[in-house]
């Protein structure tokens, strides 16, 4: 009988540990459920101040359109076709509405003739991703922001070119040593220009340069604009 005791005890014992590891079973199954994320457009911080926020995704009769935006503060400095339909007049769209978006700095631009449905889509989507990067703006406000705000832009003209098509000549406006936004004071009056412009201004912004290519077409006018252009990021020093 007295040996019968000292087993008892060691067997209580032995049933502790069991009954103090399950509470932890408990705990693990609770953190394997998976966090709930935002449905809103996500962005993330892409260096030298710059945001990249991608516009919610619109179903259209033609197809899914949703663009991919960079703000440098609240200015919209690119602007990148994620989906789009695979359609011609879609594809001769984009352009023209990158370039208003870039000259507007909104999603307040116009529509582009025969390419309705796609570019409703396109402001649906990009009036989303500015509406979350200026609330993401609004909660993570610093004061280097506001002293980046404050900053005052720069505009300068670049030289007249007389090129065999007409003179061209560029205006533009730097954000420190950022090229902001390139607008035409003068250039040739002819379709091939006219199509080449945005193309040209898309690319003066990528690059942040005069370092661009010459867009097919319009030699003589990509020429004029690139040697206008590299004369006002020189003025500017």
């Amino acid at each position: 009988m007295k040996r019968a005791i000292p087993v008892l005890v060691l067997s209580i014992a032995g049933l502790v540990p069991v009954w103090l590891y399950e509470p932890s079973l408990g705990t693990v199954a609770e953190s394997a459920t998976p966090a709930s994320t935002p449905s809103a457009s996500s962005s993330a911080a892409s260096g030298s101040g710059s945001t990249v926020v991608k516009g919610s995704t619109v179903q259209t009769d033609k197809g899914p359109v949703q663009v991919q935006v960079t703000f440098a503060g609240t200015r919209i400095t690119a602007v990148k076709m994620l989906q789009q339909p695979n359609h011609p007049q879609t594809t001769a769209a984009v352009p023209k509405l990158v370039a208003e978006t870039l000259e507007a700095q909104s999603a307040d631009i116009d529509t582009v003739s025969g390419a309705t449905i796609t570019s409703d889509g396109y402001r649906e989507s990009l009036q989303a991703a500015i509406d979350a990067n200026a609330e993401s703006a609004s909660s993570a406000a610093s004061p280097s922001a506001s002293a980046s705000a404050e900053s005052a832009a720069q505009t300068v003209d670049g030289s007249t070119v007389n090129t065999d098509k007409g003179p061209v000549q560029v205006q533009v406006t730097f954000e420190g040593d950022k090229i902001a936004s390139v607008k035409m004071l003068q250039q040739p009056n002819h379709p091939q220009t006219t199509a080449a412009v945005p193309k040209l201004v898309a690319e003066t912004l990528e690059a942040q340069s005069a370092d661009i290519d010459t867009v097919s077409g319009a030699t003589i006018t990509s020429d004029g604009y690139k040697e206008s252009l590299q004369a006002a990021i020189d003025a500017k020093g």
